[in-house]
């Protein structure tokens, strides 16, 4: 399995337009954080979850090739806006498979009504083929690739997390519930939502991070959706070993 990191930045990005904080005038390509996404490639089969806001940019900066699923974690913008960029793929290859929840489905269905319901003809539409993910319901992608999804709290809305057999992607979270807990264990590698040093509302922050990391003992996490709070050469200082902040374009492979 090979993971690779598209995106590891929060809902505006960073540099975030307008700043002039350390992380956003730094030269550090580290520091340069797209919209969050990931990218697994095991057996043959190719897998991206969420459709980030810089879907298309990041597929051309990693020459993403093809795509044989879509995941989706939830329907904030950030993570689904490049659903339409998915259209040159379907070119070459066909509908693809879109997984997510039912609430998820429901958002999708209303933003991109006009791929469900085409009122017009003409410079192609995006085609998925539409499956319903439910918490705790395992399905496999081709072969040797067991996703199980697992439902985690970001402020009052159930998201999406994904375990790829032993790997987990957890983003955009400040609650992980009981039953997702025991179905994090024995990890080899998790990705975990982090936003920032401070305490926030909606998402975990480093010091509540650290506290869930200690309690399922992966043997390596990586922090994604950082904020421009976090500068990566400094910061990393203070993370345990074990525990690194991801950044753009990072590929984890099997050797982990």
């Amino acid at each position: 399995m090979r993971l690779t990191f598209f995106g590891t930045g929060t809902s505006t990005g960073v540099p975030s337009i307008g700043c002039e904080c350390e992380t956003c005038r730094s030269d550090d390509p580290r520091d340069k954080r797209l919209r969050v996404s990931v990218l697994i490639e095991h057996a043959g089969h190719t897998v991206l979850v969420d459709t980030s806001i810089d879907f298309r940019q990041q597929a051309l900066r990693y020459g993403l090739k093809r795509l044989d699923a879509v995941l989706i974690t939830h329907c904030h913008m950030d993570h689904v806006f490049g659903l339409d960029d998915i259209r040159p793929l379907n070119f070459r290859y066909g509908a693809l498979g879109l997984y997510a929840n039912e609430r998820a489905w429901t958002d999708i269905r209303r933003i991109f009504r006009y791929i469900f319901e085409p009122s017009h003809f003409g410079g192609g539409l995006p085609q998925v083929i539409p499956h319903t993910v439910h918490p705790l319901a395992p399905f496999c992608i081709g072969e040797g690739l067991q996703v199980t999804p697992l439902e985690v709290i970001h402020g009052r809305l159930p998201v999406m997390a994904y375990r790829f057999n032993d790997f987990a992607y957890a983003t955009d979270l400040n609650e992980i519930p009981h039953a997702t807990m025991d179905a994090l264990r024995d990890l080899d590698v998790l990705v975990l939502d982090c936003l920032r040093f401070k305490e926030h509302p909606t998402h975990l922050w480093v010091e509540r991070a650290l506290e869930y990391i200690g309690e399922l003992k992966p043997r390596r996490t990586f922090l994604t959706h950082l904020a421009h709070d976090i500068l990566h050469a400094r910061d990393s200082k203070a993370l345990p070993e074990g525990v690194e902040f991801a950044y753009d374009g990072l590929q984890i492979s099997d050797e982990y």
